[in-house]
């Protein structure tokens, strides 16, 4: 069987390997993690929240490692990986903050009883399915939540991420989880198919392509469990006036070209007024032509390279195919840059067909797309005609006028005047293709809890 390989696409050089997870092995894993739910659901709250503080603590403490090792995996940069690894750490700080509160007892009219309530219980080892282009958050938003409502977990990583998830699993024993409560396999999709329909996997959460999201919730809806599916995005960035017009157009740029461009919920629409089109697309001109591309440690470069050499040549025929058919114009960039690695030029694209691939579509790279629109009504109708439904953006100076508008948008997160507003205590998830259930928050309990209705009457 194949090992996993850590293939840095900084230099397009292969520096470690991992063996992967073997089939016979399944059985023996799967009953030592359902072992260890019967001791780690009846643990104390107080226990569980230590060790997700604790978890907390190392994370900040050892960043500049952990930031290195997706560095050299997916080409993250040195400051943005950083940056992640903080949100990480306030993740499981926040779960182990609100503990009690997020496990209480919801207490209901007692409805001819004497006591009446819903007690949120675990359903048993969650099987988690995760990207790479952030791999510590990723897992967090599923970890955090599940380890502190009692249910074991079971990782299954993306394949170009072996040593970060390693790493996990060694962190949460560092901060004292007990064994088995949380493993991570080395394993490839083809092998998820049998996890999944185990009954003794009591759910599965995915995030990652509409392919394998389609697959596990078949499998997941054949055996009766409970699925969470995080999917892509086409998310469209409304801007109604050209108030501070640079300053909203900066956001944009920085938003879009995060993470090499790599994020579901990044804006990728640039939706803006006719009356100010010009100087949009003159001011991203400029812009995007002068990101500095650079490897994951160069601490000048704006743009790292894409996860992989396939990932980015995927981009650029997708563009190149696009201007060819007359679907788009490349503004700027578009093409590979021929040095070892898997970078590409930051692009502006312009002039496309909302119903092309490349308008109907995600594009997973440092691709930006300007839209010129007649009035607010056409810009709504654009935001709208998509099949995805993660995330919407409302720029305006009127507030109304932008609440107004974002009360129309058909997404599962809408952000007026601002960006990058993950928030632990903010739920996280979409409709339509970009998958369904929710992540963080008390609603990142919720989803894999058994919602155990008590009554209590008095004696016959």
């Amino acid at each position: 069987m194949t090992n996993l390989a850590l293939h840095n696409p900084s230099t397009g050089q292969t520096e470690e390997t991992f063996p992967r997870f073997h089939d016979s092995d399944r059985d023996d894993l799967l009953d030592r993690s359902t072992a260890a739910f019967r001791t780690w659901r009846a643990t104390s709250i107080e226990e569980r929240a230590g060790i997700l503080r604790r978890t907390a603590t190392l994370y900040r403490e050892q960043k500049g490692q952990l930031a290195e090792y997706i560095g050299r995996e997916m080409g993250k940069l040195r400051r943005q990986g950083e940056s992640e690894i903080a949100v990480v750490a306030d993740i499981y700080d926040w779960y182990a903050e609100h503990a009690h509160e997020l496990l209480a007892d919801r207490e209901l009219p007692a409805q001819g009883a004497l006591r009446s309530f819903v007690r949120r219980e675990p359903l048993g080892t969650v099987l988690g399915i995760m990207p790479w282009n952030f791999p510590y958050y990723q897992v967090a938003r599923w970890a955090a939540p599940n380890l502190l409502l009692g249910n074991t977990l079971i990782l299954k990583h993306a394949s170009i991420c072996p040593l970060s998830s390693r790493t996990m699993e060694e962190l949460f024993t560092e901060a004292g989880l007990p064994v088995d409560v949380f493993r991570n396999i080395h394993a490839s999709g083809s092998q998820m198919d049998a996890f999944v329909a185990d009954p003794r996997i009591a759910a599965v959460s995915l995030t990652g392509s509409e392919q394998a999201g389609a697959a596990v919730a078949k499998t997941a809806g054949e055996n009766h469990k409970k699925s969470l599916l995080e999917l892509g995005g086409n998310d469209p960035f409304l801007v109604l006036d050209d108030h501070n017009l640079d300053k909203v157009l900066s956001r944009y740029v920085s938003a879009r070209m995060a993470n090499t461009g790599q994020a579901c919920n990044a804006p990728k629409r640039l939706i803006v007024l006719d009356e100010f089109y010009d100087r949009a697309f003159d001011f991203l001109t400029e812009r995007i032509s002068g990101l500095p591309v650079g490897a994951w440690d160069d601490g000048d470069a704006k743009v790292g390279p894409l996860s992989s050499v396939d990932a980015r040549d995927e981009v650029v025929d997708r563009l190149a195919a696009a201007e060819q058919a007359g679907q788009a114009r490349i503004a700027v960039g578009g093409r590979a840059i021929d040095r070892p690695g898997a970078f590409m030029e930051p692009t502006l694209l312009v002039d496309v067909d909302p119903a092309s691939d490349v308008g109907c579509n995600e594009i997973f790279g440092p691709v930006a797309i300007l839209y010129r629109v007649r009035d607010i009504e056409e810009a709504v109708e654009l935001a709208n005609n998509t099949d995805y439904g993660l995330g919407s953006y409302v720029f305006a100076n009127d507030l109304e006028l932008a609440q107004q508008v974002a009360a129309r948008m058909e997404a599962g997160m809408t952000y007026i005047n601002e960006t990058g507003a993950s928030r632990p205590g903010l739920p996280f998830g979409g409709i339509g293709r970009s998958g369904y259930g929710r992540e963080l928050a008390e609603w990142g309990i919720r989803e894999f809890a058994n919602e155990h209705l008590y009554r209590v009457s008095p004696p016959m």
